[in-house]
């Protein structure tokens, strides 16, 4: 089968490979890959940020057909459609498996990273962490939801959003233009959307924004406080230190500030405002399989809508470079179909 594998150089792209599964064991599946799409966390496993992965399969945006089932599974059947996302298994007995908070197992498996994922033309499974997709959705815009979508569902979970409150979105890419949807749509929120690229910031307004602001050449913390004297929460998706730091001065007292995405450097967080104001800072790691499961609900029904478009796996390492440049509007999605 053909598959995109981190190169031994770690220089950030793939090598496309003819690649020979092993025949699956009890309590797998084996899945024919249908689309599968990029994430920026790709990116930093292509350029070893998190260790020495070469060799391994990126990809953990993906959504396929259950072609074959190992022993002892009874959550699947052949021609099921299932995702495969970066949550791919915990140990399913420690504390945070136990508690619903199963993405923190310390022995967790995270597809595309620590195992090969979904950026081939097939995938070997756990069967018991294999969402199902719904038969009404989209399973190209499905693909998008088991990561870009699902994390930012749970990051404003994480959030503690309300019904008519006030939450900043810095970063409208793949992730956030997603985040605007759930905030204004499942969450009923107010949406401040922030970026450096006007066009992401004019789709954001289109998705629902209520106020949009370029943070290129200015501090929006401090413009957001003009406006509405701060928000209630803010979700950071963007891969910039800076938006960190202006996100904690874009809220008001008591307000919480969710870390989602993944840039190199630390926080400029100040003490005192932390503690007089009550600011609460928390990370929020993608979602369990009932995030998923609600997510996809969601999507079937209307309240996200993914932006997304198909490209050929040989067009990976182009993709990449777009991504990079961030040209790239919603997800660009491997269409194994063809």
């Amino acid at each position: 089968m053909k598959a995109a594998v981190v190169r031994d150089s770690l220089d950030g792209y793939v090598d496309i490979k003819d690649v020979q599964l092993r025949d699956i064991k009890a309590n797998e599946a084996l899945v024919d890959v249908e689309y599968c799409g990029l994430c920026h966390t790709d990116l930093h496993v292509a350029q070893g940020d998190f260790g020495n992965t070469a060799g391994r399969i990126i990809g953990h945006e993906g959504v396929g057909r259950v072609k074959e089932i190992g022993a002892d599974v009874t959550n699947l059947k052949v021609g099921d459609r299932v995702s495969i996302a970066w949550f791919f298994a915990g140990c399913g007995h420690c504390e945070y498996c136990l508690t619903g908070r199963e993405t923190l197992c310390r022995n967790v498996e995270n597809a595309g990273f620590n195992v090969d994922g979904a950026m081939a033309e097939q995938v070997i499974v756990k069967a018991n962490y294999a969402v199902k997709v719904p038969d009404d959705l989209d399973p190209v815009e499905a693909s998008s939801i088991t990561c870009a979508g699902v994390t930012t569902y749970k990051a404003l979970k994480t959030a503690n959003l309300h019904p008519g409150e006030w939450v900043t979105i810095y970063g409208c890419g793949g992730l956030g233009n997603l985040a605007v949807q759930w905030a204004k749509n499942v969450f009923k929120a107010h949406v401040i959307a922030i970026d450096i690229n006007d066009d992401k910031l004019e789709t954001a307004k289109k998705l629902g924004a209520d106020l949009t602001f370029n943070s290129k050449t200015a501090d929006s913390g401090a413009w957001v406080q003009e406006q509405i004297g701060g928000a209630h929460a803010s979700v950071v998706t963007a891969v910039s230190q800076i938006a960190f730091d202006q996100a904690i001065d874009s809220v008001r007292a008591g307000a919480r500030v969710v870390a989602v995405g993944l840039p190199k450097g630390a926080m400029e967080v100040s003490i005192v405002k932390v503690v007089l104001d009550g600011i609460q800072i928390a990370g929020s790691l993608v979602g369990t399989r009932q995030d998923l499961a609600e997510a996809f609900q969601l999507t079937a029904e209307g309240d996200v809508k993914p932006i997304v478009a198909t490209r050929k796996l040989e067009d990976l390492n182009d993709i990449i470079d777009e991504m990079k440049a961030g040209k790239i509007e919603g997800r660009m999605v491997v269409d194994f179909t063809k």
